[in-house]
């Protein structure tokens, strides 16, 4: 991207200056989660600093976790995570990257399913196709701890649990966002 993603602007939810990772705190704050915890890796300390003046509402509800090992892959951030939420009791878990931006109202829609259909795994889906992001319950926080990039992480944790899995068809392809090149970040931008 030519820049840290997370830094990318992205104004649909609190006007012009708002960066990706200022949105996605502020979107998980304005869909109920109690406590974020952010992972970073390559250059935190910048990140942290570019975030925590402009974040909508403050940072209560908010923990930082730095991830030293973030280029041994995704796993280890949600280990991160999870590491900085471990001293509360967690019934329910929303994993969401940064380039993957989506609104309060969409989270909120999603945790609200999960809740009520009371299934250990719920993913959003857009016309047929699986996204982002995954709500797990809490009872799987051991099994989360021992995830790894060998056995592919959380997504072999979802097909151990394929027959407790819930699929929530959604009317917004935000769920599908993965913004991984300035192509799909132009796209995601324009819509």
């Amino acid at each position: 991207m030519g820049q840290p993603k997370a830094l990318l602007p992205w104004p649909f939810q609190y006007g012009e200056g708002t960066t990706l990772l200022a949105h996605q705190i502020g979107a998980l704050k304005g869909a109920g989660v109690d406590r974020v915890a952010v992972v970073l890796g390559h250059q935190a300390e910048v990140l942290r600093a570019a975030v925590e003046p402009v974040l909508p509402g403050g940072l209560k509800g908010v923990s930082w976790a730095i991830n030293a090992h973030y280029r041994q892959g995704k796993t280890t951030s949600t280990k991160a995570g999870l590491a900085a939420l471990a001293q509360e009791p967690c019934d329910t878990l929303l994993i969401l990257n940064v380039d993957q931006p989506r609104t309060a109202g969409t989270l909120r829609g999603l945790l609200e399913a999960h809740r009520q259909w009371g299934c250990l795994i719920t993913i959003p889906t857009y016309q047929g196709q699986g996204g982002h992001p995954v709500v797990l319950d809490g009872s799987l926080l051991n099994e989360l701890r021992e995830i790894d990039e060998a056995t592919e992480g959380l997504r072999a944790l979802v097909r151990r649990h394929r027959d407790s899995v819930r699929r929530v068809a959604v009317d917004t392809p935000e769920v599908l966002w993965d913004l991984n090149t300035p192509e799909q970040y132009q796209a995601a931008v324009r819509k």
